[in-house]
């Protein structure tokens, strides 16, 4: 995927925001049809989750524009819809997903453990969690980038970030390429970004470091407080996590995206969620069959 503007239109997203929680559509609907015809081979995941007619998704409750939980409880976000597409696909109502709030840190452990059948979650792939979980994906590609306050004019990249301390999600690629790549910066390391948000503006700490698209949600949400700076300094390939070994499921979640994207679903998905503040990505990321 080509570089994306990550321009924030907080007028219109204010306003789209608002009609899109008064809007025609039921929180719990998605945006594909639910295959009521479909069947699966015996012993597979996919015929387990058909036949219980029921799936338990683990996604994040704190995350503005891609899951966050809603005024009624229910999750929304980009990540939600793409976890009504896959439940869709395997027959299954939105109504009758099963949510569990799964932070960066026991999103690996929510799998392995059973506690979810999938984690649809700012998921980035990586040879490490490889190596716990599986993925199919990417579905979307993001970058990580910096926020700070909006009358900050000291640090516009992660090069003005020494001596200087930074807020990230413990168990997150951004906190560890922190670590990794910035020694000088101290960290502070809540369980969710979202508890980032009041130390930020407090003056606690002094920049907030995660993906573009986390980032660009937050500064929708808090018009006139905070502002991204810089431009993208990694790739972040968002994947689904699922348990490892299950290659027939993960082959049919990658059918499932890479036909998202085919029949505007995917984009429909994004419009529906995301793309009230977001440009639309200029190209759709290639899911690796790895």
């Amino acid at each position: 995927m080509r570089a994306t503007k990550w321009k924030i239109a907080l007028v219109v997203a204010s306003l789209a925001m608002s009609m899109s929680a008064c809007g025609e559509d039921k929180a719990d609907e998605g945006v594909a049809d639910v295959d009521k015809n479909v069947s699966f081979d015996e012993g597979t995941t996919m015929a387990k989750l058909h036949d219980a007619g029921k799936i338990t998704i683990g996604t994040k409750f704190d995350q503005p524009l891609f899951g966050l939980k809603g005024p009624d409880g229910t999750p929304e976000g980009f990540d939600v819809e793409m976890g009504k597409i896959v439940a869709a696909k395997l027959g299954i109502d939105a109504g009758d997903i099963k949510w569990v709030a799964t932070p960066s840190e026991i999103r690996e452990t929510s799998i392995e453990d059973g506690r979810v059948d999938i984690v649809i979650a700012t998921y980035t792939i990586n040879d490490e969690r490889k190596q716990l979980v599986d993925f199919a994906g990417p579905y979307f590609n993001a970058g990580q980038m910096l926020m700070v306050t909006e009358d900050n004019d000291d640090i516009n990249g992660p090069d003005d970030l020494k001596g200087k301390t930074v807020c990230s999600a413990r168990g997150s690629t951004p906190a560890q390429n922190m670590a990794d790549n910035y020694p000088e910066v101290k960290l502070e390391l809540p369980a969710e970004y979202s508890d980032c948000l009041e130390p930020l503006r407090n003056g606690q700490v002094d920049a907030l470091t995660t993906d573009n698209v986390i980032l660009s949600g937050y500064v929708a949400q808090n018009e006139g407080d905070f502002k991204l700076v810089g431009d993208p300094f990694t790739e972040e390939p968002y994947g689904i996590g699922l348990k490892k070994g299950d290659d027939e499921f993960r082959d049919f979640i990658n059918d499932v995206i890479e036909e998202s994207f085919d029949n505007g679903e995917w984009e429909k998905a994004w419009n529906k969620t995301a793309g009230t503040v977001l440009d639309m990505p200029a190209d759709f990321p290639k899911v690796d069959r790895y």
